[in-house]
């Protein structure tokens, strides 16, 4: 009987601190995704397809989110600008759709040069952060929106030449631009599945994965330790002998370049990209996702991306066909999508100056 009880007690205390790692807040979004799957079956709406969409949708977001976890890692916070590593990775799509490059070979050639790009710009914006240690999200989100604006006006000068490209009437680019005749959906097709009516995309978690495993093996490497080291006490391993500002550039660029990369999966998931202020709020919308996976400011995992990432689209997908279904006159599918995502990023942002749980 004695030990029957240990065995008891033992198991009750794993699952308490099971619980109390996981944190209150993730726990309070989980039951809200499971409320809002409840509603989904008593509405009558086809919850398969609507699952189908949520996986389609946290696969090709998650790179993006992916993308904050280096700039929290180096001590850099939440790299809202890295929206300068999206415009990079904007810019080689077009360069690509210029000389009509399709299929793979045009995808490939994308994330090449938009890794190039998003390098490139990290190395230059990383000198801007070390000028500016501890005000780096003011700066950066303030960076990012004064680049989108800049680049509003250079989107209408830039020497493209292509007519699927340009405005029929004038010069410049135009807003959307369609990438189903080039690589739209490439991955969300590549050795797609079904099961139980929900559509698998395949591709799209074989590249998540991949990049996942890219950068866990990095954060294991001495440059990663070091980086990481950097982020939890920069006087601490500057006094070990490490190159407090090499390590936040490198995190900087890394972040950028995932940016550049994840904005092109992203836009062959929808199977279009667009331009001008597109942009702009895609910084707020991976920090939500990766703060509401459990990170904090300071530190971060890619198990926080992955889980952030499913809850915040999986409320979003579920969120307005539900609303609409229990008020179907009101139609109010647009005010729900801008209550539930900005209501996310709020709370997600309200939670960013606490302790990491779990």
């Amino acid at each position: 009987m004695t030990q029957e009880t240990s065995a008891r007690d033992s198991f009750a205390y794993t699952v308490k601190k099971a619980f109390r790692n996981f944190g209150l807040t993730r726990w309070i979004i989980v039951g809200f995704f499971i409320l809002l799957l409840i509603g989904a079956f008593a509405t009558g709406l086809k919850v398969p397809m609507l699952l189908g969409n949520v996986l389609l949708r946290t696969g090709f977001n998650s790179i993006l989110v992916l993308a904050m976890l280096p700039g929290i890692q180096c001590g850099i916070g939440l790299n809202m600008g890295m929206t300068l590593g999206i415009i990079g990775g904007l810019l080689s799509t077009l360069i690509g759709l210029e000389y009509g490059m399709t299929g793979w070979g045009g995808f490939l050639f994308s994330i090449t040069l938009g890794a190039v790009f998003g390098a490139a710009i990290g190395y230059f914006y990383s000198l801007l952060l070390n000028k500016l240690k501890g005000q780096e999200m003011a700066v950066s989100m303030y960076v990012g929106f004064a680049f989108v604006a800049f680049m509003c006006i250079l989107w209408m000068l830039l020497p493209f030449k292509n007519p699927r490209l340009t405005w029929a009437l004038g010069p410049g680019l135009r807003l959307t631009h369609n990438l189903n005749s080039s690589f739209g959906k490439l991955l969300n097709t590549f050795l797609a599945f079904e099961i139980f009516g929900v559509m698998v995309p395949t591709g799209l978690y074989l590249f998540l994965g991949l990049s996942c495993f890219l950068i866990w093996l990095f954060l294991r490497s001495r440059t990663g330790v070091a980086m990481s080291a950097v982020g939890t006490n920069p006087r601490f391993a500057e006094a070990t002998g490490i190159n407090v500002n090499r390590m936040r550039t490198v995190g900087t660029v890394l972040s950028m370049v995932l940016a550049a990369i994840g904005i092109i999966v992203f836009s062959q998931g929808y199977g279009f990209m667009q331009l001008y202020n597109a942009p702009q709020q895609m910084g707020f919308i991976a920090a939500s996702g990766i703060l509401i996976g459990g990170a904090s400011i300071g530190r971060a995992r890619i198990s926080h991306v992955v889980l952030g990432c499913f809850l915040f689209q999986g409320i979003l997908t579920l969120g307005m066909p539900v609303a609409n279904a229990l008020v179907p006159q009101g139609n109010i599918s647009e005010v729900m999508r801008i209550l539930i995502s900005n209501g996310i990023i709020l709370y997600a942002l309200a939670q960013a100056g606490g302790e990491i749980r779990g």
